[in-house]
């Protein structure tokens, strides 16, 4: 399973040789596992020559060691430095091989930013059943039971307002549903601490879930993404289903706000569009936020000495004034600068809005 750990252990080892990464999708409703590995082979003759060794190890691992489990293969060689490293995924990637001076790491991030550590919380009247929900996976953490809550039935003999009668056995019930709810956001809240989520979503009727965000603590308020209707005895599988499409549909929404939101900020000098423009600012450390189209990819060039980054061809380094050399792909070295940096990195669906305006822009962080 993939952990943020992994993504900062590959950036920050130091490779000094090239470093040959796959991505392979094993997902059974679109290939089979002897289609897949016939696809990666036809995928790595490119580097067959000058990269033998990284091939053969790629291919062994597939052939003698892969076990078939996870819809999604990432793996990382570089026989120069003695570096191999596997990740399987549940949930499927777009095939690709990059060779490049660093791991190529923007599909993980991506992953992770969109897909990683939200809490489900599936809630009614008398108690809770929590859930974290990385990568496509769910796992369910035991819920919280409350005192069941009986309806009055209306029609009896008793009269209401007299004591026992229908009006105080409502205001009891009513007072029985807040308490509940109160220890299920307490529960939910010691959950989602322990799980270190970073989104929440919230499954049940409207009214409770409307109460029950009230009541949160307003730290957990901030972070809930959306609510949907669900019965809380509902199966695994279909928990999964409704939280993978809140998810997708809120990643979408996101997406779209955040990109008219970087190009403003662009606009009013606050930001950067452009590969030239935002490899600069990536370079400076002066990013808070960096959005990339999926799949933007662009020759470059960079300071042998100081990193420095261009997309043209220059003399000399504006810094140290050494050389350039040129690379295959300026956007992946931006985006682990970033990442090394702590900005944010986003990458998001194509969007006429961002190819308008080069596939690549920035916010500043000041």
């Amino acid at each position: 399973m993939l952990r943020e750990k992994d993504l900062q252990e590959l950036l920050e080892f130091e490779f000094t040789h090239p470093v040959l990464s796959v991505y392979l999708n094993f997902d059974p409703s679109r290939t089979t596992t002897e289609k897949a590995k016939l696809h990666t082979r036809q995928m790595l003759k490119p580097y067959s020559d000058q990269n033998a060794d990284d091939v053969e190890k790629i291919q062994s691992y597939l052939e003698h060691e892969y076990d078939g489990s996870g819809q999604g293969l990432v793996l990382f060689s570089c026989s120069g430095e003695n570096f191999f490293k596997t990740i399987s995924l549940p949930i499927p990637v777009r095939n690709r091989a990059r060779l490049l001076p660093k791991p190529y790491v923007k599909p993980l991030a991506a992953l992770l930013d969109h897909f990683g550590h939200y809490g489900v919380a599936i809630v009614d009247k008398q108690g809770l059943r929590a859930f974290h929900f990385h990568l496509g996976e769910l796992n369910e953490q035991e819920g919280i039971v409350g005192e069941d809550v009986r309806h009055t039935k209306s029609g009896g003999s008793q009269v209401a307002g007299r004591r026992g009668g229908i009006t105080s056995q409502t205001g009891y019930a009513e007072e029985l549903v807040e308490r509940n709810l109160r220890e299920s956001v307490e529960f939910a809240a010691r959950f989602f601490d322990q799980n270190n989520i970073r989104r929440v979503l919230i499954g049940g009727t409207e009214a409770i879930t409307q109460r029950f965000i009230e009541l949160l603590p307003k730290r957990w308020q901030s972070l809930v993404l959306g609510t949907f209707p669900i019965e809380k005895t509902a199966g695994h599988a279909q928990v999964l289903e409704r939280a993978m499409q809140v998810a997708e549909e809120t990643k979408e929404r996101q997406e779209q706000d955040l990109i008219k939101t970087v190009i403003t900020a662009a606009a009013k000098d606050r930001g950067t569009t452009g590969l030239q423009d935002t490899l600069q600012a990536v370079y400076a450390g002066n990013v808070q936020t960096l959005v990339i189209e999926e799949g933007f990819r662009a020759p470059g060039f960079r300071c042998t000495n100081c990193g420095f980054l261009s997309a043209s061809s220059i003399p000399e380094c504006p810094f140290c004034g050494s050389s350039f050399e040129q690379i295959e792909d300026a956007v992946e070295m931006a985006v682990q600068k970033a990442l090394l940096d702590g900005s944010d990195v986003e990458v998001v669906n194509p969007s006429p809005d961002l190819k308008t305006v080069g596939s690549i822009a920035a916010m500043s962080r000041y």
